[in-house]
């Protein structure tokens, strides 16, 4: 099966050349047909008017005899036959017992009903014998005594062979065909030129729209002329200056919206210090005070921490927004630093750790502590035990994974977990933690060129990063 064309381009070149095909087709059969009918009229006209004249220039009496009149003879017969004679032709004439036959046909060739019609007027048919065609005349001949018309029993038939007339519309056939071949050449020429020049502001719209797509937003095109395409591609300027002008405003605005968070989360920071080394003291002398100032006391604890691993976060973000985070790779061992990240957050007696203890990888070793201390306080915070950590070497880098054994994230969330400011359900709106550590925890790992992905398990919630061979540390 022959796949139809989806192309613009090879559409109109087909539809074009259809219709040039067809055109030379009606043309060159109507031309045929004309030149046809014309070239038979004439050699018919030319045949009868032949017939008729020499059969009118009977000088030898025939019919009814006069007085003094010898009936015709043999020779009389001859000499007509030979004024009708013509290379190629066949001439029969007959009267009373008298015959005259010259050419490769005989009486018996001569059609019956022909025949029969000749004894009226003259007669003509066209018709194939012995293989080849011939157009036959018949007729008989009158005289006329006192103007009154007495047929005489003298009838001739002519048979006029067509070959010659079949060769010309051979050869007018072979003509046309070979003019229409040349139209047709002509015209899918024509059609390719069209097409192209039909299609160049088409594909220069198109090129200039992947450039939009890739962020090149100054992109212009030239308006030639004043047809439908100019008009579509002034459009396409307008649009594409409404569009620069648009990215442009929304670019100020996040960048201003960037410097805002960076310039309130560095303000906030002396606060926070000079709040946190109050909140130590107050912590200090917090079991000494009544219950209610107690716990009062432990609530601003826990909310100034809160809001200092806010602002820590906001900074990380920050960074990450202004493109000014960099990846310091070494030689880490991974089990190692898995531990260590456990320990300093007082994790170790919480989670199971599976890895092997020569498995050493090229990571920034602070961003590396931050992918796993936030998977993992994700996990013991929403989560339920055990969680387990597992790591392992891979042919093309190292596969870390984070499992809780909980009720799960729900399905619909699972698509948004990566989100900034993200909770899932809506009882955990003041849940601890800034909304920000799994978005922080995937920005660094896009920083290291890997990957990040979870799952739902049965039961529990799986997280599995991906990040790749470092070339200053390779795998071991």
């Amino acid at each position: 099966m022959i796949p139809r064309p989806t192309g613009l381009r090879a559409r109109l070149v087909i539809t074009f050349t259809l219709v040039a095909v067809a055109a030379s087709f009606m043309v060159a059969t109507i031309g045929y047909e004309l030149a046809k009918t014309a070239l038979v009229r004439r050699a018919e006209s030319t045949s009868i008017e032949l017939v008729t004249k020499e059969l009118g220039r009977v000088d030898f009496p025939v019919g009814t005899l006069r007085t003094g009149e010898a009936p015709p003879n043999s020779r009389n017969l001859e000499r007509l036959g030979q004024t009708l004679m013509a290379p190629g032709r066949s001439v029969l004439i007959e009267y009373r017992s008298l015959s005259f036959a010259r050419g490769p046909l005989n009486l018996a060739d001569v059609p019956g009903e022909l025949y029969g019609r000749a004894k009226q007027s003259l007669v003509t048919q066209r018709k194939i014998v012995r293989g080849r065609l011939y157009f036959i005349v018949g007729a008989e001949v009158y005289r006329k005594e006192d103007g009154v018309p007495e047929p005489t029993g003298l009838r001739a038939f002519v048979f006029f062979p067509l070959d010659d007339d079949e060769d010309q519309l051979a050869t007018l056939r072979n003509t046309l065909a070979q003019g229409g071949a040349v139209i047709v050449l002509v015209a899918l020429g024509v059609a390719l030129l069209s097409a192209r020049q039909v299609l160049l502001p088409v594909r220069r719209l198109s090129a200039a729209a992947q450039a939009l797509g890739q962020g090149r937003l100054d992109t212009r095109l030239p308006v030639h002329g004043q047809d439908e395409l100019a008009e579509l591609t002034a459009r396409f300027n307008d649009a594409a200056a409404a569009l620069e002008l648009s990215v442009s405003e929304l670019r100020s605005l996040e960048a201003m919206s960037r410097r805002f968070v960076a310039d309130v989360s560095h303000e906030l920071r002396t606060p926070l210090t000079a709040m946190t080394a109050v909140a130590d003291m107050l912590s200090e002398e917090a079991a000494r005070l009544p219950h209610a100032p107690a716990e009062a006391v432990r609530l601003v604890l826990r909310e100034i921490e809160r809001l200092r691993e806010l602002v820590e976060h906001l900074i990380e973000v920050s960074r990450f927004d202004a493109g000014t985070a960099t990846l310091n790779l070494e030689p880490v061992n991974v089990a190692d630093a898995i531990q260590d990240c456990l320990e300093v957050r007082g994790w170790t007696e919480k989670v199971r750790v599976n890895c092997a203890r020569s498995l050493t990888v090229g990571v920034d070793p602070r961003r590396f502590d931050v992918i796993v201390a936030n998977l993992v306080g994700n996990a013991l915070k929403h989560g339920e035990p055990p969680v387990l950590v597992s790591a392992r070497g891979t042919e093309n880098g190292l596969e870390v994974k984070v499992r809780d054994h909980g009720a799960g994230i729900p399905q619909e969330a699972l698509a948004h977990v990566f989100d900034r400011f993200f909770k899932a359900g809506a009882g955990r709106a003041r849940s601890q933690g800034s909304g920000l550590g799994l978005a922080i925890t995937k920005a660094n790992v896009l920083l290291h060129g890997g990957t990040i992905s979870v799952r739902r398990q049965n039961p529990g919630t799986l997280f599995t990063v991906w990040l790749p061979h470092s070339r200053n540390a390779p795998l071991s």
